[in-house]
């Protein structure tokens, strides 16, 4: 999708939110389409108007002309078009061939400049969509590293570490999940320093990205499993989110730090009853191996910490136990400090990525106690799971300010109107993590 800051021009297909009309009817009088919406908070009806005249279109590309005179119509609208022209069939033999939609906006100079940030915003939330959606024998952990690289220049660099090295590094957690796969895996490191950055601040973006996730040993149920490629969901965000600050050239020092790897059955696989040993000299008992994304979380946290960040976001599509208490609407999220907190429920708020904040407290600790290591990575009581990964990952974050995020909305299997998707990636964070960063300058 191309944005252009114009008024409707003939041939442009005019846009319309027809309260009158249902939340997913479209129809068109002429050259205008008019749209209806379920009405929502905020500007949630609008940006799913705006991806409902968007899917109709994107067969036969053209230029669908909307007007907005706020910043919050302005983000709706943007945000809402991408939405609705995405196309998740990457693999499909016309892909390269389909047409394009360009968003011709009206509105006044003053808002200009953020449709043009917004539209960077939403290229680099397609391209975390196209992440996940790539297909495991495709996008392994190598690919990611290499895509990554690929977004390098500027005053963004990016490099990546194999096996060897991580274990070298000691990072115990990242190299048992990744051992009983032959594919190599991979601690993606990029850094943004920018010139005229705040010295003393530096944003920490961590990422979880298990290319495919059957469970290990503790092996996952058939039914759904295709979607597991999508466990890098969080790793993706980062990735983009960080592409996406660089882009906009936000004067904020950042260390993004993805884990990637597969989590697959070997002969070397991990395995319960196994005590692993993380960068930071703590140890885990595994109870479950599909308790996976923590441990690789918590070497990739350690090194973020250790590398100067002085703020750290960490996103991961963690526990199915999130996925059960919020759906696919908000995230969970997890905060060690209440300033950082505020910082990050204005940017959930304005950015459209919901996010609901759950508790953190150390009477919690106790059901991750072991008795053979400083703790295990597992409960076999089934009780307050999201909470107790978020309590181990504690451990690892260090001194300062952290949050962690259980993205539960990266990825879903039923359809979303206001994404105007069936299933898939969705992008879920990079809205989120670059108004973050603006909260931080």
């Amino acid at each position: 999708m191309r944005v252009e800051t114009r008024k409707a021009a003939d041939g442009d297909v005019r846009a319309r939110l027809d309260p009158g009309l249902g939340a997913a009817e479209v129809r068109r009088d002429g050259a205008e389409l008019r749209v209806g919406a379920p009405e929502l908070p905020g500007h949630d009806g609008l940006r799913a108007a705006a991806a409902h005249a968007a899917r109709s279109l994107r067969r036969d590309g053209g230029a669908i002309a909307w007007s907005a005179t706020t910043a919050d119509e302005v983000r709706a609208i943007v945000e809402g078009t991408a939405y609705g022209a995405y196309d998740a069939g990457l693999y499909k033999e016309r892909y390269d061939a389909r047409a394009e939609l360009t968003l011709a906006l009206d509105a006044p100079a003053e808002l200009q400049e953020l449709a043009a940030r917004q539209e960077v915003v939403v290229r680099h939330l397609d391209a975390t969509r196209n992440l996940a959606n790539r297909p495991p024998n495709d996008l392994t952990a190598e690919a990611l590293a290499e895509h990554a690289r690929g977004l390098a220049g500027g005053h963004l660099t990016v490099e990546a570490h194999g096996r060897d090295w991580i274990h070298e590094r000691g990072m115990g957690g990242l190299a048992a999940v990744a051992a009983g796969s032959g594919r190599e895996p991979q601690l993606i490191v990029m850094r943004h320093e920018p010139p005229g950055a705040r010295g003393d601040v530096m944003l920490g973006l961590v990422g979880k990205a298990v290319t495919f996730d059957s469970g290990g040993i503790s092996l996952k149920k058939a039914l759904r499993m295709q979607d597991m490629k999508g466990d890098m969901s969080g790793g993706a965000a980062v990735i983009e989110a960080t592409a996406a600050i660089a882009e906009l050239g936000l004067p904020l020092r950042v260390l993004t730090v993805v884990a990637a790897t597969e989590n697959v059955q070997g002969d070397a696989a991990y395995r319960p009853g196994d005590i692993l040993r993380i960068s930071n000299g703590k140890t885990i008992e595994i109870i479950n191996t599909d308790a996976e994304g923590r441990l690789i979380l918590a070497d990739a946290l350690h090194y973020a910490r250790s590398n100067g960040a002085t703020h750290i976001a960490d996103f991961a599509t963690l526990t199915g136990a999130m996925v059960r208490a919020l759906g696919d609407l908000y995230a969970g999220w997890f905060c060690n400090d209440e300033t950082f907190a505020g910082a990050v429920d204005r940017a959930s708020e304005r950015s459209g990525d919901l996010a609901w904040r759950f508790p953190l407290h150390p009477r919690y600790r106790r059901y991750i106690d072991s008795d053979f290591a400083d703790m295990k990575n597992a409960s076999d009581l089934g009780e307050g799971s999201a909470i107790l990964a978020a309590e181990l990952l504690r451990e690892f974050a260090g001194d300062g300010p952290w949050a962690h995020f259980d993205v539960a909305p990266a990825y879903i299997e039923r359809r979303r109107p206001d994404y105007a998707l069936d299933q898939g990636g969705t992008g879920y964070g990079v809205r989120l993590i670059v108004e973050l960063a603006e909260e931080l300058l």
